[in-house]
Parts: structure tokens; C-alpha cells; sequence
């Protein structure tokens, strides 16, 4: 299959194009670290012809129906659908998550395009009873006009559908400022909606140096709203730069997400969902669980059992048979995962399984678990973004409750326990944007999905994921 793998270019307004200085950034296969190809790299003059072409595309998709919009996008769902298998390949190729992982996520994002194609046509405005009877007051819905996304390499399909689904629904026109690390399959979603007849200019794709593409994209007068998921320390720039020009935003950024277990907590269950949240996509997901705090009674027991499930998983190249984890993105995140466990351990944690790179060719690394892991280590404060689990103890509900509202983060949390009353309070008390509890019930897009304090400002899917791309407009009317 990597033999297949295809060199992207750049989707300017309706037609697949090298950029104009024909620079290209190498793209490498993570579980073996070889070259398979390139991306084109955009300069400024490619992304001045994303915005007149973005523009152009505007007055032309805004014009169109909701229910013809909703036609066109249903037909790059159903085109996404045929193409699956294929997709999910060469998304495992270049971000090296398993084939299993990889196809769900793509009907992840087909559930995107199908949920927001039908939300648009119901983006209702409003009749307000007036005061005078000679007076009408109206309430209109509008598309706020171009938008400028910055999607991840960590789910390329499903971050990138995010964007482009409720915009496209909205009668917006977008630029997506796609993954350098997985390009290819970003470029195939991309395509779908090019097949199904959506006018030219409407959707947009452009590759290249993320910092030099937000401070040129962002500040543009064309652009009116800009949509970012990424870490928190690049969002608080990115809508700052907004803010300076009034844009509306929406931004879904770091988490370093508690699991609360409970004393009467059901263990097998929670150590089955949470072995495979935890370790799905190598840790690589924003809401991954990454502060396990047990209930000292049952403390050992959890350990035990979630060790025993860890060591059972199988890491590889994401292509073969039975693979549940894959490597990590590339060499800069193997990096890191290694300094946090170093850091970790040098402040006195114990690793009970893991700790080290699995061979010398790829990004691969053990699934880890940790105790007695210091509330000053790095691995306690900062967003892992890797399979390593620190596991700590707790006696009273309001110490756990106090660690999970530390940091500033605060996109996810889990908790499990019986107790109706205990599950309500623990609901009601975590400074988080989502919480599920005795299962993993995040990430379908009839929910919304955002984050409050640094994880976050506005929610993607949803009912209220749709809102960011809509202007309100009221009209008062007499004769």
C-alpha cells in the first residue's frame, strides 16, 4: 500500500495545484520513519489566491438552498462511504494509527458531514411578538462568510469534517489549513466534496508552515471567523491575533484529563474502558484519560487489573493483523514522552510497566504505567499526549475533586461510581466542558464537544455546533 501513496497538492479553487514557488515539505511513515512523500508547501501568493477564491466561493454556496447545500453534502458522504478502506490506508500510513482506528474515525466523519447537512436546513430564525401592532420583528440566521481552519494530525478525517461540516451548512466558504504530518487523507476527504458538485472556490485546502499561515490568514479582511483544535499554548495566540481583528472563534485545545474511580466503583469496567481510551491512537487524543485517581480501598486491585490489560496490548505497524497501538506521530513526540517519564522518575515514580522505546526504526513506544508519580513532575502538569498512565491514590472525594480542578485545563473527565447522588455532585463539581461517567460516551456529534478554562471557548458539534458559523440578524419592520 505505501507504494500508493500520493504527493499532495493544494486545493485552490477547484483545482488540485502545486504551489507557485513548487516548495514541498517531506512527509514520513511513523512506524518505519521512511520518506513516502511530499506536501505542497504554500507561500503567501497561494493563500491570497485561497482567499479571492474563497470569496468568490462565498457569494456563490451562501446563494444556494439549504436543502441543495445539504444535497451536495450528503453526496460527499455517500462518496466518502465507497472509498473507506482505502482512505483508512493511507491514513494509517502516514499517522500510524491501527486500520481499525483509522476507519472509524472516517465514519466519524462521515457522521459529521450527514448530522451537519441536515442541522443547516434547520438553522431556524425567528418571528418575536412586537409591542405595537404595527410593528413586525424579525429574527434571520446569516452565514458569517469565509473561514480560516487549522486542523491536527492526530485525526485528520474526523477534526477536518468538524470544521468543514457545520461552515459548509452554515453557507460559509472555507480555507483549511490542513496537517503537514497526514496530509493525504485530508486531501481525499477534501476530494469528496469537490466530486459532489460543490462550487468552485467554496472549499479550500492549503499546507505549509502553521505560524506563517495563521498570521497571514487570521489578520485578512476576507476572513470573519477562525476555528482551531490544538494545543493550548498555540490557541491563546492564535485567538489573541483574532482578537486584535474581532474574528469570531471557536477553539478546542489541550486537556490532561482525571479519571475519578470511585470506592464502589464496578473495576473491571473501568479499567476495560479506560486501558482503551487511554491508549487509543498511542495517547494521542485531546480527551485521552491521563490522571488516574483510585480510591485508596481498591487501589491495588485497579493497578493490578489495569497493568495486566496494558501489557496485553499489542503495538505495531498499524497495518497488520490485530495491532491496538500504534507509534507515536514522529521523532519530536518520542522525544517528549521520553523526558516526561525521565522527569517523572527522577522525582520518584516508580514505572510498573513501559518506560522505554520499543526498537530503533519507527516512533514506538510502550504502553506505560506509573505510580507514586509527583504532583511537581511534568507528567502531572503538562498534556502527556502519550501511552503513559499515571496512576495515583485518594481517601477523601474532595481531594480527588481538587486535583482534577489543578490545572488549568479542562476539555474532559471521567469518573466511576454507583452512587447516583456521588456521580451527580462529582457532575456538578469537576471544572470541566465534558464528563462521562461509567462509560466513554465523548466524541458523537449529536453532543456538543468544547472545553472551558485553557481547553477551550465554544463547542464543535452538536446543536451548538453549528451557531460559530451563523450571524444573527433582527429586523424591525412597519409599514
Amino acid at each position: 500500500m505505501e507504494d500508493k501513496y500520493i504527493s499532495t497538492k493544494l486545493f485552490i479553487n477547484g483545482s488540485w495545484v502545486n504551489s507557485i514557488k513548487n516548495e514541498t515539505i517531506d512527509i514520513n511513515n511513523p512506524a518505519t520513519g521512511d520518506l513516502i512523500g511530499t506536501v505542497s508547501h504554500a507561500g503567501i501568493e497561494d493563500l491570497d489566491l485561497a482567499l479571492d477564491s474563497a470569496q468568490r466561493g462565498f457569494l456563490t454556496w451562501k446563494k444556494l438552498s439549504a436543502f441543495e447545500r445539504s444535497k451536495i453534502m450528503r453526496k460527499a458522504a455517500e462518496i466518502l462511504k465507497s472509498r473507506t478502506k482505502y482512505i483508512a490506508e493511507l491514513m494509517t500510513i502516514e499517522s500510524g494509527k491501527p486500520i481499525a482506528d483509522a476507519e472509524i474515525e472516517l465514519g466519524m466523519g462521515i457522521d459529521q458531514i450527514e448530522w451537519f447537512a441536515e442541522e443547516g436546513r434547520r438553522a431556524y430564525g425567528r418571528i418575536i411578538p412586537s409591542r405595537s401592532k404595527i410593528v413586525n420583528q424579525f429574527v434571520f440566521k446569516e452565514p458569517v462568510g469565509v473561514v480560516a481552519a487549522f486542523t491536527p494530525w492526530n485525526w485528520p478525517v474526523q477534526q477536518t469534517a468538524r470544521k468543514i461540516a457545520p461552515a459548509l451548512a452554515a453557507g460559509c466558504s472555507i480555507i483549511v489549513k490542513g496537517p503537514e504530518e497526514t496530509p493525504t487523507s485530508t486531501a481525499e476527504f477534501v476530494k469528496a466534496f469537490d466530486e459532489a458538485g460543490i462550487p468552485k472556490g467554496t472549499l479550500n485546502l492549503v499546507f505549509g508552515i502553521p505560524s506563517e499561515i495563521s498570521k497571514y490568514l487570521i489578520p485578512h479582511p476576507i476572513v470573519k471567523k477562525v476555528t482551531f483544535t490544538g494545543s493550548t499554548q498555540v490557541g491563546k495566540q492564535l485567538m489573541s491575533l483574532a482578537g486584535l481583528h474581532m474574528k469570531k472563534v471557536t477553539m478546542e485545545l489541550g486537556g490532561h484529563s482525571p479519571a475519578i474511580i470511585c470506592e464502589d466503583a464496578n473495576i473491571e469496567t473501568a479499567v476495560n474502558v479506560l486501558v482503551g481510551t487511554k491508549f487509543r491512537n498511542a495517547g494521542q487524543i485531546c480527551i485521552s484519560p491521563s490522571r488516574f485517581l483510585v480510591h485508596k480501598k481498591i487501589y491495588e486491585k485497579f493497578l493490578n487489573l489495569f497493568v495486566e490489560n496494558v501489557r496485553l496490548i499489542k503495538v505495531g505497524n498499524g497495518l497488520e493483523d490485530d495491532i491496538k497501538m500504534g507509534p507515536l506521530i514522529h521523532e519530536r513526540r518520542l522525544l517528549s514522552v521520553e523526558s516526561l517519564v525521565k522527569d517523572a522518575v527522577d522525582k520518584g515514580a516508580n514505572v510498573v510497566t513501559g518506560g522505554k522505546r520499543i526498537g530503533n526504526k519507527g516512533y514506538f513506544f510502550e504502553p506505560t504505567v506509573l505510580t507514586d508519580v509527583h504532583k511537581d513532575s511534568n507528567l502531572m502538569n503538562e498534556e502527556p499526549f502519550g501511552p503513559l498512565a499515571p496512576i495515583l491514590s485518594f481517601n477523601d472525594i474532595d481531594d480527588a475533586v481538587d486535583e482534577a480542578n489543578r490545572l488549568e485545563y479542562g476539555l474532559a473527565a471521567y469518573v466511576y461510581t454507583k452512587n447516583l447522588k456521588l456521580a451527580q455532585e462529582l457532575g456538578a463539581n469537576i471544572e470541566s466542558g465534558q464528563i462521562s461517567i461509567n462509560h466513554h460516551g465523548l466524541g458523537l456529534v449529536e453532543n456538543p464537544f468544547g472545553g472551558v478554562k485553557g481547553s477551550g471557548i465554544g463547542s464543535e458539534m452538536g446543536a451548538e455546533g453549528i451557531e460559530p458559523y451563523l450571524n444573527v440578524k433582527f429586523i424591525s419592520q412597519t409599514a
